[in-house]
């Protein structure tokens, strides 16, 4: 116990921080940040698992997270029929060149001598499919595109519960992952990071402009979701019941009937939208506190020692007749298999997908940071350092303005300087992170929860 003093110390004061926000802006907001803090979490986890255990760098978190968001619309939203009548054979086709296209690769590769004349059966393979797959897709693509564009112009997915799209999100960024790790982990540290960049910005690029498959940019909204929707519980007898009875001493002291309708009604409100974040973090708590079962598991188990030792001299872990090549590979699709779900998740709780906002070279970063300040190799640390970057990034500029409130409360409300700060507040919020993250790799360069060896 004496060895996780330092996490729940941590743990206290984040969710002591989310608490007060909740207290003194509003439950909706601090439920809102605390569901984004585990979405982050999910993530982090999946990029320590690769970096942490194993020392692979992988820029490419942006594409797995798309890909996790895609499967939301690919298995949730319901088939549309009129665009599979005239163009869905078509797409069923292409997709049977592609896997044909790969076995045969696969087979020319395996069954023939490596020579120039196996290099030109491969390179014609690769064209004549190509050319197969414009020749029937085209056509396809502008009939699917055509059905009522304003609302529809897709293929649509399945119709199946949104929760089976968590695990198909994992299969489909673990199965990117596979293919990009065969053809990408040979490559040194540096290639590596920008290979995986560049394919997650290719990965983005093409659901963005393939409105086929999930509308492109034009977004898919209203998507499918495991809670309640809050226009149905502010109808509900049962919820409007709850929430007078929850509220009675203070509905009790109004004596106008007509004005204490008016606030429990405002209350329904107020309290749907609760109800509604607090079944979100029931299921995104659950979804994280089973992933830091499983990884701390595996962390401290002989795989777990083996990945450390890989990660910190692959040739000894080789002279030892450990298959570096095997487990880089298996760790890499772990890893983004997490992010996939962590995309899913996110699309879940947004309740639409939009492919514009997945921006690789940006928010790639952010997730490295948080695993940085957390603590890489650690996974109470990443999950902590997902909490931190993500609350800070919300709640800077609202701390911003409070000290510019306070600091300036003896000036005038039309003094120049006090507007110009009160106007600029929003801007503090790379002011206050960038000192934070300063501070905390200072004084905590291994992050806030490093990572401990435990001897077993």
């Amino acid at each position: 116990m004496r060895q996780y003093t330092n996490v729940i110390t941590a743990y206290l004061i984040m969710f002591t921080l989310i608490i007060l926000v909740g207290i003194f802006q509003s439950w909706s907001i601090a439920l809102t940040i605390l569901n984004y803090c585990l979405i982050s979490a999910v993530m982090t986890i999946g990029a320590n698992i690769q970096w942490g255990y194993a020392g692979l760098i992988n820029f490419g978190i942006m594409g797995y997270t798309a890909l996790g968001g895609l499967a939301v619309v690919l298995i949730s939203v319901a088939p549309v029929g009129e665009a599979w009548r005239v163009g869905g054979l078509n797409m069923m086709i292409c997709l049977g060149v592609i896997v044909g296209m790969v076995f045969s690769i696969r087979l020319t590769l395996k069954k023939i001598a490596k020579s120039k004349n196996r290099n030109y059966l491969v390179a014609a393979i690769i064209i004549i499919g190509i050319l197969l797959l414009r020749l029937i897709s085209e056509p396809a693509i502008e009939s699917i595109e055509a059905v009522e564009p304003a609302k529809t112009g897709f293929l649509g997915g399945l119709g199946l519960p949104v929760l089976f799209s968590w695990i198909a999100g994992a299969f489909l960024a673990g199965g990117l992952a596979f293919v990009v790790g065969k053809v990408a982990l040979g490559l040194r540290a540096d290639y590596l990071a920008i290979a995986t960049l560049l394919i997650a910005e290719i990965v983005v690029s093409i659901i963005k402009h393939e409105d086929w498959l999930a509308r492109g940019v034009k977004n898919v909204i209203g998507l499918k979701r495991p809670a309640p929707y809050e226009i149905n519980l502010q109808q509900s007898p049962w919820f409007i019941d709850l929430v007078e009875k929850f509220h009675s001493g203070k509905l009790a002291l109004i004596n106008s009937v007509s004005e204490k309708q008016e606030v429990l009604k405002q209350l329904v409100i107020d309290a749907s939208s609760v109800y509604v974040k607090l079944c979100f973090t029931g299921l995104f708590l659950t979804v994280v506190i089973i992933l830091l079962i499983v990884t701390q598991k595996a962390l401290y188990s002989p795989w777990g020692r083996m990945m450390r030792a890989i990660r910190d001299n692959e040739e000894a872990a080789g002279a030892m007749g450990k298959n570096v090549v095997k487990q880089h590979l298996l760790i890499f699709i772990l890893g983004s298999a997490i992010v996939g779900i962590a995309g899913a998740m996110m699309v879940t709780n947004d309740g639409l997908f939009t492919p514009g906002s997945y921006r690789p070279m940006r928010y790639t970063f952010v997730i490295w940071v948080m695993v940085i300040v957390g603590g890489t190799g650690n996974n109470f640390g990443a999950i902590l350092g997902g909490f931190v970057v993500w609350f800070l990034w919300v709640e800077a500029a609202p701390i911003a303005l409070f000290f510019i409130n306070l600091f300036t409360a003896h000036l005038p409300e039309t003094n120049e300087i006090r507007v110009h700060l009160i106007n600029s507040a929003p801007y503090f919020r790379f002011l206050v992170i960038g000192t934070a993250l300063l501070v905390i790799m200072r004084f905590r360069p291994q992050g806030i929860l490093p990572e401990k060896i435990i001897k077993n």
